[in-house]
């Protein structure tokens, strides 16, 4: 760990956003891999599946994203120390409340007359990737904003910090990789093109993580602004999309302990590594 946070300090923020977001994005890949091997998927399984990501997401957004935002602010802004990180949180929920709106896109376990966003003749999987595409940029934001604050010399983000962050959205990667490519097969799509747009939807969070990086280094008055951002826009997500994805059978409970396992994992890589 000494030896990874001490390479990724020289090569600077941008490129350490950079390299960690291709990280999850290969995660994810590898879980979309999964397709070559399994032709069906248990309903159970896939909800325990997102329910570990919605878990993740939410422990990411606090330990990693909030409670930095929230500490920065107590320097920077002494006299409304709740101010940045409040405005910050609802702006994230807001961005993607907004995307949701227009950017047209299919939840995985929705039926095609409950497609969001505006109206399009789009196909089913091109939907089914957008969807998760849009889930993707603020885990891609985080990681880039967690960087691009450490690199600012900030005591309450660390270069451990955002790889542990990093970390903790490659493993819930994996399993949302395999989520998103196994539906697509099961409507016929064939193994390689189940895979290749099950990795490609996870491609935008190389952008976002470079995006946010280059925002706080040359922003820092808004540091904890940005990062209770990609917090607010996680758990837009997770309230919006992974937790009713995964109430629509009888594996609610198998869902909710996935989402308690993921929660776990994520505090604890945390605060062991973070």
């Amino acid at each position: 760990m000494e030896k990874i946070t001490a390479f990724l300090t020289e090569i600077g923020p941008v490129y350490s956003a950079l390299l960690a977001t291709i990280f999850t994005w290969l995660v994810t890949a590898a879980g979309a891999s999964l397709v070559f091997f399994f032709k069906k998927m248990h309903r159970g399984l896939l909800d325990a599946m997102l329910g570990f990501t919605g878990g993740v997401m939410v422990a990411a957004s606090f330990w990693s994203l909030l409670n930095p935002s929230i500490e920065m602010s107590e320097k920077m802004f002494p006299s409304t120390p709740w101010l940045p990180a409040a405005v910050g949180f609802l702006a994230g929920g807001f961005f993607i409340f907004a995307l949701d709106k227009y950017l047209p896109h299919l939840h995985i376990n929705f039926t095609d007359s409950e497609t969001e966003g505006v109206q399009t003749q789009w196909r089913r999987s091109t939907l089914l990737i957008l969807a998760i595409t849009l889930h993707n940029i603020p885990e891609g934001l985080a990681v880039g904003v967690l960087f691009g604050a450490a690199a600012q010399g900030m005591p309450d983000a660390t270069i451990a910090g955002a790889i542990t962050l990093a970390i903790g959205i490659g493993i819930q990667n994996f399993p949302e990789g395999f989520a998103v490519a196994m539906p697509l097969r099961r409507h016929g799509v064939s193994r390689f093109k189940s895979f290749w747009y099950g990795q490609l939807s996870a491609i935008v969070e190389p952008i976002a993580g470079v995006l946010g990086a280059v925002a706080v280094i040359y922003m820092q008055p808004v540091l904890p602004f940005a990062l209770a951002f990609a917090a607010g826009a996680m758990i837009y997500v997770v309230v919006e999309e992974v937790i009713p994805e995964t109430q629509r059978d009888k594996y609610t409970d198998v869902a909710v302990m996935g989402f308690m396992g993921g929660f776990t994992v994520m505090m604890i890589l945390d605060v062991a590594l973070g």
